[in-house]
Formats: structure tokens, sequence, C-alpha cells
């Protein structure tokens, strides 16, 4: 079963504009795992404007299911997910002053330095997935830097979904299938919602992990986290 990890950047960024500690972002947490979710991705940004980096110490201890952190691997970040260990990094190409991840690596350009950082965050035990577009040449030399998986940007495929959705799946379908004969796991997210998910694995039935931040959380809004969790679930079925 395709693994459903809860992404709570949104519920960071709710507490931050009051500052205090209302939503209460471990307790959120806690809770997508007692409701079902089988894991809980965070990205600490520089500025950290959602997701504080004490946040991120703050779950490592509380949290039994999986623990995803993503991000761009500058050398605070870097140092960050080498002391904390998380079963998984997601390594993402932001820039400092994006709104949110709008593009995967470039693994042709960037190859070398992904290779290392791969490497690095191995010798600390922690598996590795680098964000990526359904590009199958950038599928297969992300393949050869050594990581363990891609996580498919999704984007795409979300704001396709509506006008025609075959057509939209049509490059992740593609991009799924290589990243298999490369031997490598395979995650998706970005835009992700419970009106696109179901079709989605109902095409690339093998994806190990679905990372959905914002379309959860403000679904949540209006159907509870219990049951938007629920709903979720019921999509990677």
């Amino acid at each position: 079963m395709t693994k459903l990890s809860v992404n709570i950047n949104k519920v960071a960024t709710i507490r931050n504009a009051r500052g205090g500690n209302v939503p209460n972002v471990l307790q959120f947490a806690l809770d997508c795992e007692r409701f079902g979710a089988q894991g809980i991705t965070v990205h600490p940004r520089p500025d950290e404007r959602h997701i504080r980096y004490q946040d991120v110490y703050d779950l490592k201890p509380a949290l039994t299911e999986e623990f995803n952190i993503e991000g761009n691997p500058i050398p605070k970040f870097t140092d960050l997910v080498c002391e904390i260990r998380p079963a998984q990094v997601t390594l993402v190409p932001d820039a400092e002053d994006v709104l949110t991840s709008n593009a995967g690596w470039d693994t042709i350009r960037h190859f070398d330095y992904l290779k290392d950082v791969v490497a690095h965050f191995h010798s600390y035990g922690i598996r590795v997935s680098i964000f990526i577009d359904a590009v199958p040449a950038m599928i297969e030399k992300a393949a050869l830097t050594g990581t363990d998986r891609v996580e498919l940007y999704t984007e795409s495929y979300a704001s396709g979904y509506a006008a025609d959705r075959q057509r939209a799946i049509n490059p992740f379908v593609e991009a799924a299938q290589v990243a298999k004969s490369c031997g490598l796991g395979l995650n998706a997210g970005h835009d992700l919602s419970l009106e696109n998910l179901r079709y989605f694995h109902e095409q690339i039935p093998f994806v190990d992990e679905v990372s959905i931040g914002h379309a959860l959380i403000s679904e949540a809004l209006y159907l509870g986290i219990e049951e938007t969790i629920h709903r979720y679930l019921d999509c990677l079925k």
C-alpha cells in the first residue's frame, strides 16, 4: 500500500501568524499518526516562516511513524538532518525566497553535487529521495547518484487534471516506469488532493509514498483532520 505522509508546514504557518503555540504542531503530528497517517513530513526553510528548526527537534523523539525532512541541502539544513537522522531526507532545489517548491532538480547539471550529498546522508543511515520533474533523462541520471528514491513533482498533473486527466497523467506514468526500471523507489507530491489522488494512484499503483500538505490541511478545515486522513487513505487502497 502506498503510504500517506502528511506535510504539516501549513499548521506551523497558522501558529506563526499569531505567535504562541496554537495550533500545537507536535500534537497535530501525533494526531495525524493516531488517525492513520504513515508518515510526517516537514520542510524547514532558512527563514523558518513555517516549520522551525526547533520543531524538528521536538518532533523526532515523539513520532512513531516515518519522519521525512525536505529541503535544499545547504550546510545548516544538512547539519540538522544528520543530527536528527530521520527515516528519509528529500532533496529539494528551493531558492531561499520561493513561496513553495516549484521545480525538480536538474540531475544532469548538478550530478556531482547530488552524488556527494546522497553519499553524505547515506553515511548517517538516512534514506534519500530526490525531488524531480517527470523527465526520464533526469530520473535516469538521478539513479546514478546512488539515491534510494525520487519524488515526482506533481504540480503539472494537478493543474491539468480537470481539463484532461489522461493527458495530465501520461508523463508521470512514463516517468514512474523509468524510475522502476532503474531500481528506484518512487514518491510523489505537490498539489495532490482528494480530487486527483485516487486517479493518480490507480494509474501508478506502485508509488511508495505520497507527501501531501496544503490540500490536506485545507480540506481538514471543512472535514476535520481525522475524516480527511481517512479519505486520503481510502484513495490509496
